[in-house]
């Protein structure tokens, strides 16, 4: 996430304070451009040296005096939802900064506490605020990466990954990211380099997209009783494109056909190769 706060979907790494209750200075533990949850006020200066924005924590989302000093570094602001907060309550923090001066900030929707002491991602919530707010709403995945896609596909602008996140988990959201942020937004760029952008984007996921159905029909190919060229079942394969030119009107089967014939003529290819 940029200073600007970027609204296309983006993961945002962060670190918080609190557990050290004051015994680890900021500037002791700060080694890049994460965003921070501080312990106190203390913090604050080196905060602002050094990281890329200020987390406002669940536990303390109503601590209006560390919030009102969190808003005037100046950085950018994750408001994290309180685990217990309303809606109202929620959205009121983030116009508490934005009347210090910093209106860049984003909402974070990071759980309800259940009476199993479980936390549970609140996704209507999200799209509620979202809808309420006007802003950028990120969801906190840190307890559960693998919550990643519904989150995304939920409307999330971006996913809060902590530093501890192994690869594997980085790399399920990086994928739910590219998958579901194709997927489920609707792009209305306004200048070329934009558009470009989403074209980009759209081409991560179809990539993604095209690799998978490769290795499915790899699949297909071993299962079959006579596979290759020669195992080709025409009839299925029009019915395919008949089913996707429903999705793709604009397209159609016209134009689908031959796309779906050399993106199956590729992963039999492959599968021969293999």
């Amino acid at each position: 996430m940029s200073s600007t706060l970027e609204t296309r979907p983006v993961i945002t790494r962060w670190i918080s304070l609190r557990p050290h209750h004051g015994r680890v200075r900021a500037e002791d533990v700060l080694d890049g451009p994460l965003f921070v949850e501080p312990f106190s006020a203390d913090d604050l200066p080196a905060i602002a040296e050094r990281a890329a924005g200020v987390v406002v924590g669940a536990a303390w989302m109503q601590d209006f005096q560390l919030v009102r000093a969190v808003a005037r570094t100046g950085l950018p602001v994750i408001v994290q939802r309180g685990h217990a907060a309303t809606l109202e309550e929620w959205l009121a923090i983030a116009d508490y900064c934005a009347a210090e001066g910093n209106d860049r900030v984003a909402l974070c929707e990071s759980g309800t506490r259940t009476h199993a002491g479980h936390l549970t991602l609140d996704l209507s919530l999200l799209r509620e605020a979202k809808a309420r707010s006007g802003r950028p709403v990120l969801a906190d995945v840190s307890a559960d990466p693998g919550l990643a896609g519904a989150a995304i596909a939920a409307g999330a602008d971006g996913l809060l990954l902590s530093p501890s996140a192994g690869e594997e988990e980085i790399t399920r959201a990086s994928e739910a990211v590219t998958l579901f942020g194709a997927l489920a937004r609707h792009d209305t760029p306004v200048t070329l380099a934009d558009a470009r952008a989403a074209i980009d984007r759209v081409d991560a996921a179809l990539a993604t997209l095209l690799e998978r159905r490769a290795e499915l029909a790899g699949v297909v190919q071993s299962l079959k009783p006579v596979g290759g060229f020669a195992g080709r079942d025409l009839e299925r394969e029009r019915q395919l494109v008949a089913r996707m030119a429903e999705r793709a009107p604009m397209l159609g089967v016209k134009r689908l056909a031959p796309i779906m014939n050399a993106v199956i003529e590729a992963g039999l290819h492959l599968s021969e190769e293999s």
